[in-house]
């Protein structure tokens, strides 16, 4: 018995496949919906991945246990001064701060100008603490910070932009009018964090790191408006967060909205909140096409019931059940939307990767957007082709043949 319901369902696949071959066009334009609805879901969920997964990373680059604080202060009060950032120093929970300064300014080599190089005014804990960052040469230390010293750090954008053919090391160029030494590279694939791009839109033609006295006295103030603050440990990084709110609560007299305080971990957490929240509103626009496809395919296969109308009528003369015309129908649908699911799995993953070698887009397959997709589609051919299914199982008999 079971032989022969095996057999009769391997003879309904083979009559599918047979039919689906026969009209290869019908049968392509039929699925294409499906293609495209498949490969829009594993793309965008697949692109949408990587760069969740590239962002993490940058956050992760960044440090945990580091904290940003950014500084909007108040009329009388703009930023912090030394003596604020030792009050800070001070916290228990707290192993060192780097205070930075940030701002575009015109840059100038031989006769070569810009004014979109930015300068980023930081001390010799911030490279201690990012040592990736320096690629030749050597970084800022606490004596250049110490002694005002006008040395700087160039990234591969500035580089281009002053000393284009040269070896940066070693030469001048001038900020603002005042004289500084080259004295080292920061590495291609470091010079820019995501922090920096948050902050200033973009770095221009590039960004030169500069000790953090010495940007004071380029940009003409005396207070610092961003900190990077290092914990003592990273598990006690709400305690640092409560520290340091109530220093600075009494630095800016509690006034509200003076300063921000970013915690890695939890803009991490916030970020895959939103990207999961895109993520399922990408899948539900790209489900749409395949919603049409699976129309498209109820659309054929009920053509196509009332083409074989005739072969019905035979069938059942000959004592096919009604269970079995239904069987072979519906795996006919199903045979194509797994069709569509599969070529469109193969052209989202094609889409994704192209995507992702042309972006700075990690491409990481995402074997749940596989399953997702061609799952999707087999459903679609199981909804859809259940109805055309079912009406090819309900003809008469007598009824088909009167079409001979």
């Amino acid at each position: 018995m079971i032989k022969q319901q095996w057999d009769m369902l391997l003879e309904s696949i083979g009559m599918s496949v047979d039919n689906i071959r026969g009209n290869k066009l019908r049968s392509f334009l039929t699925t294409l919906g499906i293609i495209i609805g498949v490969a829009a879901i594993i793309a965008l969920m697949t692109v949408v991945q990587g760069a969740t997964d590239t962002m993490n990373a940058q956050f992760d680059a960044m440090g945990l246990g580091t904290l940003r604080v950014q500084i909007t202060g108040t009329a009388l009060k703009r930023g912090l001064t030394d003596a604020d950032i030792q009050t800070l120093i001070d916290c228990e929970h707290v192993a060192g701060v780097s205070p930075s300064l940030s701002a575009k300014v015109t840059a100038k080599r031989g006769d070569v100008w810009s004014e979109k190089i930015t300068v980023s005014g930081n001390d010799g804990a911030y490279f201690a603490h990012n040592p990736d960052l320096l690629a030749r040469g050597r970084a800022i230390n606490e004596i250049d910070v110490r002694e005002n010293s006008r040395v700087c750090l160039l990234d591969g954008d500035a580089a281009k932009t002053l000393f284009f053919g040269e070896d940066p090391l070693g030469q001048t160029l001038y900020l603002n009018g005042r004289e500084y030494t080259v004295v080292g590279m920061v590495d291609e694939e470091e010079n820019v964090s995501l922090f920096s791009q948050i902050l200033l839109g973009g770095t221009g033609d590039g960004m030169v790191y500069v000790p953090y006295t010495s940007a004071k006295k380029l940009l003409g103030t005396s207070t610092a408006s961003t900190l990077e603050v290092y914990v003592t440990d990273p598990d006690e990084t709400d305690a640092a967060v409560e520290e340091m709110e109530a220093v600075l609560d009494a630095i800016f007299n509690y006034k509200d909205d003076t300063y921000t305080i970013i915690n890695m971990e939890s803009m991490t957490e916030a970020m895959n909140l939103m990207t999961s929240m895109m993520m399922s509103l990408l899948v539900g626009i790209a489900s749409i096409a395949l919603l049409v496809g699976g129309i498209g395919i109820m659309n054929m296969m009920l053509v196509t019931v009332t083409e074989r109308t005739t072969e019905i009528g035979l069938r059942k003369a000959l004592g096919a059940e009604p269970g079995q015309i239904q069987i072979q129908f519906l795996i006919e649908a199903i045979i194509l939307s797994l069709l569509g699911g599969v070529l469109g799995a193969a052209l989202g993953l094609t889409i994704a990767i192209v995507i992702c070698a042309n972006t700075e887009i990690t491409f990481a397959l995402n074997t749940f957007a596989i399953v997702l997709g061609v799952g999707f589609s087999g459903a679609v051919g199981i909804i859809f082709g259940w109805a055309p299914a079912r009406k090819a199982s309900n003809l008469n008999p007598i009824d088909a043949l009167r079409s001979v």
